[in-house]
């Protein structure tokens, strides 16, 4: 364990069922009292309310004729319960039963108390897999319930019979003025065909489209090769002008194609011929070369016929060039000539399949009129064959039943009151639950204030809750009791701090009745069992009691020796265990407080920590007076005690924050009084850990 920091934020409290438990074994009555006032009221109710009398009749569907032709009229069988439930609460059903029982059942008329016929209540169940549906009828009288259901049935075969029959007469209304537009149509459309047809030869355009198409493809294919060839004269041209002089290619067999189809004289060969020519002239003059000088006949003779031969290597090829231009534009000529062909035939077959795409939008049109035609003569005969037979299959199976009185309101709302009455009282106990903040286990405090938990004093049962429990014993029998003490003297022994170890101690509470004094005077006692030599001071000036629980005397004590501070020893009393000495308040005084701000209170507390090896202060609650907080500080730490089921957490905040702003150094907290069955509560429940043997308590096989 480590001191608390003065900085520490509690954080909120968990629910737990456990403390809601704890709250409905204390206030058990409430849920009591709120189910008897919710029963009272049910009763109320139910005696106030008329009685309500319940009737039943049944009505199935019988079997139905299937016909080849199939039938006119269907059943929505997922939305036939509802519809039919909708039907027989609506205004026309209960508007038509009311006026037929008024016009022919005068006598069976039951009237409300302000003259309207008597309201009933009509539900309608289906059983499960079968076509049987139960009407339920309810009134506050018991033959006006049986009456109104049997008429009420009655009225809704007829009504539906008239309402079968309204479709049916509607619906072929609207076939037949169907049927005469359509066939309007149908003999406009046949009317428009036979029109196009006197007009235009369907065949003969046929036949002219095709003829037509079959030209402009074959001038467009004409259009793409004098195009292709005019792109080969233009590679020609290309090579001439580079000066290539290689074997004939694709284009030369184009143009000598050209020149043979009359076109102007080629030189293409003669060019050739004069090329290989030089070629050869070039190789015999480097051949001479090696035996003859320039200036001899022989190589002068030689390099005029290869001087003359360039020459007409140079006419040649301007007569090629020419050759081709000629070439090219008369292939311009014919490109030209077949483009204009090709759109005049465009224009021709576009007329002609636009005559063809009318004549088949007529025909199409009149397939379209003829299938709706034959459609609707087929449904008008369908409609014609059901409106002969009876298609309604609904019929009374069973009349309305002796109306008998019902109890499923009175054990709804009984029900009703039931939870009503336990969930409100079951509320208000969780309310109160929720907002008590109040500790009831060590696992709440560590939630509020972290694991600043010095220890915790179980309740020792067969006490009282306001009387002070008995004094630690040396051979006590309690032995949780005795055990806690001993744990938390522990965790004073161990206590990790920084520099020396805390001897002065000031145990206080928030408030009155938290069990601070006795938790002082025991754990003074259980010091003291452990060979330390123990001082335990009663700082309460004011209302202090621990010379009750020790059987010594009041005076002379404390106040005196803050008056008289020379020798402390004439005040300090023994005990009737050896290491263990008492000082007690001594007379009572209005302003302790002054007292404790006086030097004289430093002088007392330095010579008892020189004498004892821990002192132990119980001082007033935190609230109940300023004493506690005013000599807080002055002591080596400070141990805070909290009272399961009694504390509340925002009180023991705003104590400790109180110590805090004074610069109190608080060890922890101490829960006083915890429940030894909580579950959090697991220390030293084994019994079979101690044994009695004359009164001493003894470990075994420890």
């Amino acid at each position: 364990m480590e001191p608390m920091a003065n900085n520490h934020a509690p954080a909120a409290a968990k629910f737990r069922l456990q403390k809601f438990l704890f709250f409905l074994r204390k206030f058990w009555w409430i849920p009591v009292v709120t189910l008897a006032l919710s029963l009272s009221t049910a009763i109320a109710i139910f005696s106030l309310t008329p009685p309500t009398f319940v009737s039943y009749g049944n009505m199935w569907e019988t079997e139905r004729l299937r016909l080849p032709e199939g039938a006119a009229f269907t059943y929505d069988r997922e939305n036939y319960i509802g519809t039919m439930t909708e039907l027989l609460r609506g205004s026309t059903m209960r508007e038509m039963t009311t006026n037929y029982l008024k016009e022919f059942n005068t006598n069976e008329i039951v009237l409300d108390k302000d003259g309207h016929i008597l309201d009933a209540e009509i539900q309608v169940f289906a059983s499960p897999k079968s076509s049987l549906y139960t009407i339920e009828a309810r009134t506050a009288n018991p033959a006006f319930t049986q009456v109104y259901l049997n008429t009420l049935m009655d009225r809704y075969l007829d009504y539906r019979e008239n309402a079968r029959s309204g479709v049916s007469t509607k619906t072929m209304k609207s076939i037949s003025t169907e049927i005469q537009n359509t066939e309007e149509e149908l003999n406009a459309a046949k009317a428009a065909l036979g029109e196009y047809e006197r007009s235009n030869n369907f065949a003969v355009l046929q036949e002219e489209s095709a003829v037509e198409s079959s030209y402009l493809v074959k001038l467009k294919t004409e259009l793409s090769d004098y195009q292709l060839q005019t792109m080969l004269l233009a590679a020609r041209e290309l090579e001439l002008d580079s000066g290539a002089t290689g074997t004939t290619n694709a284009s030369d067999a184009i143009f000598e194609s050209l020149r043979n189809a009359g076109s102007a004289a080629s030189f293409t060969s003669s060019r050739l011929d004069a090329a290989k020519e030089i070629e050869l002239l070039k190789l015999q003059r480097e051949k001479l070369a090696k035996y003859l000088r320039p200036l001899h006949p022989k190589m002068v003779k030689l390099d005029e016929d290869i001087a003359r031969a360039q020459k007409l290597i140079v006419v040649y090829h301007q007569q090629n060039h020419e050759e081709i231009v000629a070439a090219r534009q008369a292939l311009q000529i014919k490109i030209d000539s077949v483009e204009q062909f090709i759109q005049e035939w465009e224009a021709k077959v576009a007329s002609a399949n636009a005559r063809l795409a009318q004549a088949n939008t007529l025909n199409q049109d009149i397939l379209t009129k003829q299938r709706m035609y034959d459609r609707l003569v087929a449904l008008s005969d369908n409609v014609r064959v059901s409106k002969s037979i009876d298609d309604d299959t609904l019929a009374i199976n069973h009349v309305a039943s002796p109306a008998k009185r019902s109890y499923q309101e009175a054990k709804s709302l009984l029900s009703q009151s039931i939870i009503l009455g336990l969930g409100l009282g079951l509320g208000i106990v969780l309310l109160i639950a929720i907002r008590d903040d109040r500790f009831s286990s060590l696992v709440e405090v560590t939630e509020r204030f972290g694991d600043n938990v010095v220890g915790q004093v179980p309740e020792i049962s067969g006490t009282s809750a306001t009387e002070p429990l008995g004094l630690l014993e040396g051979n006590d029998d309690r032995h949780i009791y005795a055990e806690s003490y001993r744990n938390l003297r522990s965790a004073l022994l161990y206590l990790a701090v920084e520099g020396h170890r805390p001897k002065v101690l000031l145990i206080t509470s928030a408030v009155p009745n938290e069990g601070k004094s006795t938790i002082a005077t025991n754990l003074a006692r259980a010091l003291a069992l452990g060979g330390s030599k123990v001082l335990l001071v009663d700082g309460d000036l004011r209302k202090g009691h621990i010379h009750e629980l020790l059987k010594l005397p009041s005076r002379p004590g404390l106040s005196e020796l803050l008056r008289q501070p020379d020798d402390p020893a004439l005040f300090i009393q023994a005990t009737d265990l050896e290491d263990f000495s008492f000082l007690s308040r001594g007379g009572l005084t209005r302003n302790p407080g002054d007292l404790f701000l006086s030097p004289a209170f430093d002088q007392i507390l330095a010579r008892l920590r020189e004498q004892y090896d821990y002192v132990l202060i119980d001082s007033s609650p935190v609230f109940a007076a300023d004493d506690t907080s005013t000599f807080a500080p002055k002591v080596d730490g400070t141990l805070f005690v909290v009272r399961s089921r009694f504390s509340n957490a925002r009180v023991v905040r705003e104590a400790l924050e109180t110590l805090f702003q004074r610069q109190a150094r608080v060890l922890g907290l101490i829960l006083n009084r915890a429940d030894p069955s909580a579950r959090s509560y697991y220390f030293y429940k084994y019994a079979g850990y101690y044994s009695s043997a004359n009164g001493v308590k003894a470990n075994i096989g420890s």
